[in-house]
């Protein structure tokens, strides 16, 4: 089967791999849709995800679906002909070759979680990991396109409570990539009050208020540190969705006393100064880089319902496609800032 090998950081190269065996747990599934994380995977490629900065060469993606083609005896949750979504390669086969989720792998592997919990075995004694629970069946009103989108929307609707978001909060969002647009197009489905948008990029800012923001800025407008320009005094929320310092930093002033600054881009390991004269007396700050597994699998319900009643599309996500085989090409795109996601299809 193709697997998309990171071989040193910024190479990429299609090889030929074992098809993965299922165990007595999991589902085979053959996948026709993938997604480029933006962030992840291309600081996996670089070779500055933490953990990973020495594991070259490593099989790349965990954004993906496809269809079961087998499943093991223990199987209870999938059959053959069902939509997956989450599915991954630990194991290559290869010796020499690590795992970088291995995702975008033709066929992937689905664990099914609620057998082993009810077996008692969803521990990792018997090789459970916590990643199993978000590797789900898709109903078959869900198109492929909305299938593979789950994977960054599952994530991010489960970080409203992570983070803690109620109806009417006021929130600023930094970051336009594809997940502080889901910040912004969530947040009003969700029924939160005013929200806002900072990007850079001009064409994500116009994207945002597509998505319903009230407002939107760039990272140098005055009017960020000056929000009575929105009839604001504070905000009850601050989400960095890019991962820089800097962003805890700007958004000390803006926030409310009791109010929440909430971490989803992941900080590469670098230390946050905060400078606590320049917040209210009391605050939150929240970290969360790593989603809670529970809340991400709880979010497919009320998303798929979105996307069933039109209030979601994923078309308004998808900017760019192109094959596996064509897969550098994506990344070069999304070096370019101009992708909000890219989708790889299959043969």
């Amino acid at each position: 089967m193709k697997a998309v090998i990171a071989t040193r950081p910024g190479q990429l190269e299609i090889v030929d791999v074992p098809v993965p065996k299922p165990g007595p747990y999991q589902a085979l599934v053959r996948n026709d849709r993938a997604c480029v994380c933006n962030l992840t995977d291309s600081e996996l490629l670089r070779g500055r995800f933490p953990g990973m900065e020495e594991a070259f060469p490593f099989a790349l993606g965990h954004e993906g679906t496809g269809i079961v083609v087998e499943v093991g005896h223990k199987v209870s949750n999938f059959k053959p002909g069902d939509r997956t979504v989450g599915g991954l390669v630990f194991d290559l086969e290869v010796e020499g070759l690590e795992s970088g989720w291995g995702g975008f792998c033709e066929f992937t592997l689905a664990n099914d979680h609620e057998a082993m919990a009810e077996d008692g075995v969803a521990d990792e004694e018997h090789g459970w990991l916590e990643v199993y629970e978000i590797q789900t069946k898709v109903d078959p009103d869900i198109s492929p396109d909305q299938a593979v989108m789950l994977c960054t929307w599952r994530e991010v609707f489960g970080a409203f409570r992570d983070f803690r978001l109620y109806p009417e909060d006021s929130v600023l969002i930094f970051g336009g990539g594809p997940v502080g647009l889901s910040f912004a197009k969530f947040g009003k489905l969700f029924g939160l009050g005013w929200v806002g948008l900072v990007d850079p990029h001009s064409e994500k800012r116009e994207k945002a208020l597509e998505f319903g923001a009230d407002a939107v800025f760039s990272p140098d407008h005055p009017d960020i540190v000056d929000l009575e320009n929105d009839c604001l005094e504070k905000l009850d929320v601050v989400i960095d969705a890019v991962g820089k310092p800097e962003i805890v930093a700007q958004a000390l002033p803006l926030v409310r006393r009791g109010g929440s600054i909430c971490i989803y881009g992941f900080l590469r390991g670098q230390p946050i100064h905060l400078d606590q004269a320049k917040a209210d007396y009391n605050f939150n700050l929240y970290v969360h880089q790593w989603p809670t597994r529970f809340f991400e699998k709880e979010a497919q319900g009320p998303v798929c319902n979105w996307l069933r009643s039109g209030d979601l599309k994923s078309e308004e996500f998808i900017s760019h496609r192109f094959s596996i085989d064509d897969i550098s090409e994506a990344f070069a795109a999304i070096e370019e800032k101009k992708v909000i996601k890219a989708v790889l299809e299959y043969d």
